[in-house]
């Protein structure tokens, strides 16, 4: 593949990424009511020959207790590291993506996590030997609201069907195994939504589906996630709704630290330590062996979590 084509169609991504960092902070800010984000520009490698990131984190909202809305626009040489954990030989590579979680202050409002990200290889010529998009995003609720966890995945699939029918079911398979603590009997660390990995841009006509694909899931975020926070954000909670929440924000952290394969590709690719576990709550809570009363609103939704459900 021509090196000019290859630019041009990263330069419609790094444009699009950076413009829906804008779109979503925007509208975050404007839900919050109260905190801004601050911007974080920062360099990876020596005088930023290996790239870097737009980094924005709000703290303290009205509604967000920590939001964190990254994009990154990164290369260099392939590691020895990185031949353990991915498709590639000897050469280069470039990725680009951005990555956000939002953990919300009021327990009845759901975490979420979403991403979406490309990656280019290279030969030792700079020539492309592989190249494809990844993403997802997910919904990670402390109380479930069935009609909530139904609109999310609604939203994921109607951005999705139009490129196959066959394609949401699918990825919501592959995010239910994916977000789960393989440690802890495979229990979900909430209740999905969609996630693939590895989409070859196999063709020009394939890349340009795939980057129409992507971008649809990017844009159907916001519908997705902002309705239940309208929805939630003001119901009055307690101290033991607070410490549920924290419990559960122990098992997302779990998740994160042991099996996320971002935060294990980041880490081992001297990735940006802040930026990288900016997907930590501020809060956290580990009790020993806790389990909720049976039957009750908490245990409604580690059941869910335990046994995962068809929500569309």
């Amino acid at each position: 593949m021509k090196k000019e084509a290859t630019n041009a169609f990263r330069q419609q991504w790094i444009e699009y990424v950076y413009g829906l960092q804008d779109r979503i902070c925007k509208a975050l800010e404007k839900e919050d009511g109260r905190a801004v984000f601050k911007e974080d520009n920062w360099q990876r490698g020596e005088n930023g020959k290996g790239g870097g990131g737009h980094s924005r984190i709000m703290e303290n909202g009205g509604v967000f207790e920590k939001a964190g809305v990254n994009v990154s626009v990164v290369y260099g040489h392939i590691t020895e590291k990185m031949k353990q954990v991915l498709p590639v030989n000897e050469g280069t590579w470039f990725a680009c993506g951005i990555s956000l979680v939002l953990h919300p202050e009021n327990p009845f409002v759901p975490t979420t996590h979403a991403n979406w990200r490309y990656f280019e290889a290279h030969d030792n010529e700079g020539t492309v030997t592989h190249r494809w998009f990844g993403g997802g995003a997910d919904l990670t609720p402390y109380y479930l609201f069935e009609e909530d966890v139904i609109h999310f995945h609604t939203m994921l699939k109607q951005a999705i069907d139009p490129f196959g029918q066959e394609l949401y079911p699918k990825y919501k398979k592959q995010c239910d195994e994916y977000f789960s603590n393989k440690h802890r009997e495979n229990e979900m660390r909430g209740v999905g939504g969609v996630f693939y990995d590895h989409l070859y841009l196999s063709s020009e006509e394939e890349a340009a589906r795939l980057l129409a694909f992507q971008k649809a899931n990017g844009d159907a975020f916001l519908e997705a996630y902002l309705p239940l926070v309208q929805k939630r954000k003001n119901t009055s909670w307690n101290s033991e709704n607070k410490r549920w929440q924290e419990i559960r924000r122990g098992r997302y952290v779990e998740f994160n630290l042991l099996h996320d394969r971002g935060t294990i590709f980041g880490l081992k690719t001297n990735g940006r330590t802040e930026s990288i576990l900016m997907s930590l709550p501020p809060t956290v809570r580990f009790v020993y062996n806790y389990e909720p009363e049976p039957g009750s609103l908490e245990d409604k939704l580690l059941q869910a979590c335990k046994h995962p459900r068809e929500w569309v």
